[in-house]
């Protein structure tokens, strides 16, 4: 008691909450979760292949992504999309595979001055209370713009387990050591970093170029055992997507593992159950059968990149995006959104603004969709067509818990013991202790943090009570404390949420 009579001494001098202008205005429960649902998936796409870090050096690197993150952070993303393999190298310390020329401008070279970009990025998300996934390109071993490969690529091991299109090089899928070696790979991920999940895009089989055939006859011959060329190839890239799946779990049964395949799964031209789409198609062109993997369960989440515009004469997003959670199954969808092609194109019944508005009140509308992740980040950060804004002021207004997962836990952790305010050189400030757990499935790993003005009832389903997603077992409480209630929840790997421990102050 004697640390709250201090605080509240110290806060009476100062405004109290109603009376300062820049205090949030609260909004009905009704009106906040038509907008802004409690769980939600908010993720945003960091990729390494464009080069924005090739050869910039420690420093320069880190202070970039940390303006990213924060600007990210103020924009409601929960999640982040790191790409840490591209072909067959590494953004972070590997046994495998050589430092990514994407990083080093050099495949092979160390960084100078040393250092893990996973394993900073890890916990930089974590310290703002975001998720990161580990993103991997798995079949790809050298883009086109890869001129020398280092003595430590994989291809030097065995040649023959690749083959070469259109300037690409890849593991060939049909070789089962392929399978292993890359299942070995995200091991080593899991099992050595804290990632929250780990991910793949779209990259399979590759993409078709006309007149170019896929060089896999002899592997085919080896190992077609009677099937036709195309449900060999998609029989293939579906032993591995539940081979990695397996692997990962295996290591650590709450790290999520989710796939972003190309937007359209099949054309009803070749499917009467199909999309009313006109273009390259997963199934047929990229051997790869994303519903067969929901179906079954092969895949924790699923982001199609549905990165048209609505009104495409082809690919329509309105099209897509309904065909999508008409088949989203019993895993979460969330949907590939691509920033820039979405504020290029104006709203079909208003003019004088772009896409956005349309395309999020169909997101939030559709069953099945769980929420969306950006492609890509640094255009939500430069906020082009005002895409933050709208996510900082409207859709992303308050936070968000991710969606829950029951097929992999769904028990709680206990609540968290000893809650106190105590007055320190940084102000008041939250402490807890963490809740007992007998394995790590039971184990908090987030703390969710509730703020409920006077006379007001304590409700943890509305999110703009929710101040924070911490990892820390304290919170530097703002400066208009006095006279609210606190609630702290503990979370666990997969967000399931233990009952409150109030506070009052």
């Amino acid at each position: 008691m004697k640390y709250i009579a201090m605080i509240v001494s110290l806060l009476m001098a100062t405004m109290s909450w109603a009376e300062r202008t820049d205090a949030p205005k609260l909004q009905s429960e009704q009106e906040v979760m038509k907008h802004a649902p409690k769980r939600e998936f908010r993720g945003a796409w960091i990729q390494c292949v464009n080069n924005q870090w090739t050869g910039i050096g420690r420093e320069r690197m880190q202070r970039t992504l940390t303006e990213q993150l924060d600007e990210l952070k103020r924009c409601g993303i929960n999640a982040i999309m790191f790409q840490v393999r591209a072909e067959a190298d590494a953004l972070y310390e590997s046994r495998f595979e050589p430092w990514s020329r994407y990083l080093t401008a050099e495949q092979g070279r160390i960084p100078e001055p040393y250092w893990d970009p996973l394993s900073w990025m890890i916990e930089e998300c974590h310290r703002r209370g975001m998720e990161c996934h580990a993103w991997i390109n798995p079949y790809r071993a050298k883009t086109k713009g890869t001129n020398a490969l280092a003595a430590t690529h994989p291809y030097f091991k065995n040649p023959n387990a690749f083959f070469h299109y259109d300037g690409l090089m890849l593991f060939d899928p049909g070789l089962p050591e392929n399978r292993n070696y890359i299942c070995q790979v995200a091991q080593d991920i899991v099992r050595r970093y804290d990632v929250d999940g780990l991910h793949i895009d779209d990259y399979f089989y590759p993409y078709p170029v006309a007149g170019l055939p896929i060089p896999d006859d002899a592997t085919y011959e080896k190992y077609g055992n009677g099937m036709s060329r195309d449900d060999w190839r998609r029989d293939n890239v579906n032993k591995f997507i539940k081979q990695l799946n397996e692997s990962v779990k295996d290591i650590k049964p709450w790290c999520k593992f989710g796939v972003s395949p190309f937007g359209i799964f099949r054309n009803k031209a070749n499917d009467p159950m199909g999309s009313d789409t006109k273009g390259l198609q997963n199934f047929d062109d990229l051997y790869a059968d994303v519903l067969e993997w929901v179906r079954q369960g092969w895949v924790d989440y699923n982001i199609p990149q549905i990165y048209w515009q609505i009104g495409h004469p082809t690919a329509d997003y309105d099209v897509l995006i309904r065909w999508w959670s008409e088949n989203a199954g019993a895993r979460h969808l969330y949907i590939g959104q691509d920033v820039e092609r979405t504020v290029k194109y104006q709203d079909l019944s208003d003019a004088s603004k772009h896409q956005m508005d349309a395309k999020y009140e169909l997101q939030r509308s559709l069953p099945g969709v769980e929420g969306s992740c950006q492609w890509y980040a640094k255009a939500v950060v430069d906020n082009v067509g005002d895409y933050a804004t709208k996510l900082k002021t409207e859709y992303h207004k308050y936070p968000a818990l991710v969606p829950l997962m029951p097929w992999i836990d769904s028990k709680a952790p206990k609540a968290i013991r000893k809650p106190a305010i105590i007055s320190t050189k940084d102000g008041p400030t939250l402490f807890w202790t963490s809740p007992k757990a007998k394995t790590p499935m039971d184990a908090a790993a987030w703390y969710a943090v509730y703020r409920f003005p006077k006379g007001v009832k304590v409700d943890l389903n509305n999110p703009q009570y929710l101040l924070t997603v911490t990892r820390n077992t304290f919170y530097n409480l703002p400066n208009d404390a006095l006279g609210y209630t606190y609630v702290i929840t503990a979370l666990d790997h997969m967000q399931n949420e233990s009952k409150g421990k109030k506070i009052k102050l």
